[in-house]
């Protein structure tokens, strides 16, 4: 699974995509606000270190996701 965030402009704001080992798009949201259904993503339990993990990423560095 792979991370990037986007950088918003003007009232559009920052978001996070997470994509499968074939970069199709799983999930789409906004960087300042939690991602919800995370079992859904096979991610439950991690979200502390999701949210720190966005926080210190760059903008439009896609990254793999070593924790899942």
């Amino acid at each position: 699974m792979y991370i990037i965030k986007v950088k918003g402009k003007a009232k559009i704001p920052d978001y996070v995509q997470l994509r499968d080992d074939n970069f199709v798009l799983i999930a789409y949201f906004r960087a300042d606000r939690p991602l919800k259904n995370m079992e859904k993503y096979n991610l439950e339990g991690k979200e502390e270190e999701l949210k720190a993990l966005i926080e210190s990423l760059p903008f439009g560095k896609l990254q793999k996701l070593d924790f899942v």
